[in-house]
């Protein structure tokens, strides 16, 4: 019987994939789970029209990451802490610190989760930042940081 995943099931495939399973697995296991639905060629149209409005969807996020990673490249963030002699920091800075920066200085709200810090900056100085934006769309945000 063939049927239409409606999520991910593990050894099977991922959601709206279209697979052939025995019928029995399907109508006393699949069926009732919700796990799936049958092939009918209502069915597949559904699918189709839903995977032709997730594809406008991604294309439009996608545009507007690309948008956002332009404007983010010629922006440039100050971050005024304390710090001793030579520089070095009486604390660090994180990545909220930045999000929060960058939320104040120019109006743009990212979450702080989506910046790539391998470690909390400890120096004064200029610093690039990477923001993943989207997939494959990464900005780079120069952190000036000053005492």
């Amino acid at each position: 019987m063939k049927v239409i995943l409606l999520q991910d099931v593990k050894n099977m495939g991922k959601a709206g994939n279209v697979v052939n399973v025995s019928d029995g697995y399907a109508r006393n296991f699949l069926i009732p789970k919700g796990l799936v639905k049958e092939a009918t060629p209502a069915n597949m149209k559904e699918l189709e029209r839903i995977k032709a409005a997730n594809a406008a969807i991604l294309a439009e996020n996608l545009e507007s990451a690309q948008a956002l990673e332009k404007k983010i490249a010629m922006l440039r963030v100050t971050i005024k802490t304390k710090g001793g002699e030579g520089g070095r920091l009486f604390g660090s800075i994180t990545a909220k610190d930045i999000a929060d920066a960058l939320q104040q200085q120019h109006g743009i709200g990212i979450d702080k989760k989506k910046f790539i810090l391998e470690s909390p900056i400890k120096q004064t100085g200029e610093h690039v930042v990477e923001i993943k934006l989207f997939t494959n769309v990464t900005a780079k945000l120069r952190v000036i940081v000053e005492i």
